[in-house]
């Protein structure tokens, strides 16, 4: 494990991660739970470092069944969602503490909503600087760098860094007379 980042601390078993364990992966995402013949099998729980969780059942390394749970302890339900649908676009805060007053928008589900740095988007698991083209993690650390295909998604879809000013776009017809 030395060679890939990983850490274990657990049961053994013929030289194999057996039983009861903790497997952390170099990300930080944490398992715990049931090992066998070095795999996640039986129940366990991933633990994200944005705060959600992954409950399961696992079959030879393979989640059989599990629940998601995000960081705000919000459970995903594939069936009867009732989040971010077409008719209600309300975070999850929003809809357990109420809307903000007129003129002031929630843009994250995040309270307070995190601060980007100028030039930068927040991305969702980290920051995004389109110059360099760079993702680093909330405690700045390099995760990855953008292909042209995340490039453009984090462009369309992020928050950013910076206000814009929008203004009229186009050119406004003028009435015959």
């Amino acid at each position: 494990m030395e060679y890939t980042g990983s850490s274990y601390d657990g049961d053994y078993k013929n030289g194999r991660m057996e039983g009861k364990g903790k497997y952390e992966f170099p990300t930080e995402t944490k398992y715990e739970g049931d090992m066998k013949d070095g795999m996640f099998h039986g129940k366990g729980t991933l633990f994200f470092p944005n705060g959600s969780k992954y409950d399961a059942t696992w079959e030879n390394g393979i989640a059989i069944e599990g629940k998601y749970t995000f960081a705000d302890g919000l459970r995903y339900e594939e069936e009867n969602w009732e989040y971010c649908d077409g008719y209600d676009r309300r975070f999850y805060t929003e809809i357990c503490n109420g809307l903000k007053p007129a003129g002031r928008s929630q843009l994250t589900n995040r309270v307070p909503p995190r601060d980007i740095p100028e030039g930068c988007y927040d991305c969702g698991d980290g920051f995004y600087n389109p110059d360099t083209r760079v993702v680093v993690d909330y405690n700045h650390k390099f995760l990855r760098n953008a292909d042209d295909d995340e490039d453009e998604w984090i462009r369309r879809t992020c928050r950013k860094g910076w206000d814009e000013i929008v203004g009229i776009k186009g050119r406004i017809p003028q009435s015959a007379a």
